[in-house]
Order: structure tokens, then sequence, then C-alpha cells
């Protein structure tokens, strides 16, 4: 599969999950924040980080019913048209359960929660719900199992070359532990990673360079 990436002006990269399910990315606000439309043959679609611009997220939606928008954390910069989108959508807003209450106190929308271990489902379909504890407290990943590989939306958890920003060491060692225990350690190298910003990596591709993030501190 070739992976391309999507800047932030007028169009969006397909990808084909498996046979029912395809996932859909656009860059969007001045932060190229991704978005994420997880669109099935059938049934409700879930947006993932309403992040900004509201008015290119409804038109990537288009006529699609929209049943859930997911927030991988509470940053603004993956917040921003959340209230907008729900509004416009009737979607049910879902994030991390530790990072609810402050989605809600920046944006007036009232998240249900999820959290480590949870499966989220939705029609056809269906997202293992990784927690990763550092970027923020209530960062999740969501894994959508295909066909011939996984796929993995990592927020600001993981990206190409080392884990998200953290606060301090504590927060590193944190974040860095739950990306090797519940990333690396359970999925293939063909697992591809889809991080809140920037290109598409995969496990594969990163695994060799762990001990590297672990000696530098980030």
């Amino acid at each position: 599969m070739t992976l391309h990436h999507v800047g932030p002006v007028p169009g969006a990269e397909l990808i084909r999950v498996n046979e029912d399910i395809d996932l859909i990315k656009v860059s969007v606000g001045p932060m190229d924040n991704n978005a994420y439309l997880i669109r099935p043959e059938a049934g409700p679609a879930i947006l993932v980080d309403a992040a900004a611009e509201p008015g290119r997220l409804k038109a990537l939606v288009g006529d699609d019913e929209v049943g859930a928008v997911i927030t991988t954390h509470r940053h603004s910069d993956h917040t921003g048209a959340l209230a907008d989108v729900i509004a416009a959508t009737g979607a049910q807003p879902w994030c991390g359960k530790p990072d609810a209450e402050a989605i809600e106190a920046s944006t007036g929308v009232t998240c249900r929660t999820v959290w480590d271990g949870d499966v989220f489902r939705l029609g056809d379909i269906e997202l293992d719900v990784i927690g990763l504890v550092g970027h923020t407290r209530g960062s999740i990943a969501l894994r959508l199992r295909g066909n011939p590989s996984d796929h993995v939306l990592t927020g600001d958890s993981l990206f190409p070359g080392g884990v998200g920003k953290t606060s301090g060491s504590r927060e590193f060692e944190q974040l860095y532990n739950d990306v090797c225990m519940k990333i690396f350690a359970p999925l293939a190298d063909t697992t591809v990673i889809h991080p809140g910003h920037g290109d598409a990596t995969t496990a594969g591709e990163e695994r060799p360079n762990l001990p590297l993030w672990r000696a530098r501190g980030w």
C-alpha cells in the first residue's frame, strides 16, 4: 500500500482497510491536523478528531450518516470543530475517560467515554481502544482490524520517529512504556500507524528505533 502525504488543501486520501470499510484521511487547520473518517460499506460512519475547519469536515462526510465522533485527546487543536460537527451531524461524541472533563470545559461538548481495553462498536465497525497515558492523561489510540494489515489511529501519542510530546521524564516513561507494551508488543510489523499530524508509518519501520527513543528521552 502506498501512503501519500495529505496537505492542508482540498483533497483527501482513501485507504482501503478491507472489503467493507474505507479509511479517509484529510488534513485541516494551521497545525496540519489529520481527521479520519471510517466509512463502512453500509451503516453509520465514525469521524476521528474533529480538529478544525468544520466546513471541510462536513464536506468530507457528505451525505453519509455519522454515528460517532471520537476525540483522541483533549488538546484544542484536536477539538476545534467538535461542537460544530456534533451540531451538524447529530453524532454522539466520545473520548478517553480521563480527558472528558477537559474537553467539556473547552468545547461545551459532553462526551461519552471509553478507556483502555474497551471495544467500540458501531454497526459493522469495531475498534479496539488503547489508552496511552503521557501526552495527556486520557489519550487513546484506536485499532481498526484490516486485511491484509491492521490500522491504528494514534492521535499525538505516536508518530514516525518517536512518541508524542510529554511534559517531563515521568510522562515520557509512561508513554514510552504504554506504546511498547500496547502497540509494538502485540501488533505485527505490517500494522499501519496513522498519527494526528503528518504522514503514516508502520510498526515495522519504527520498531528498530525503540531503544534510541528510550536513550534520548523523547
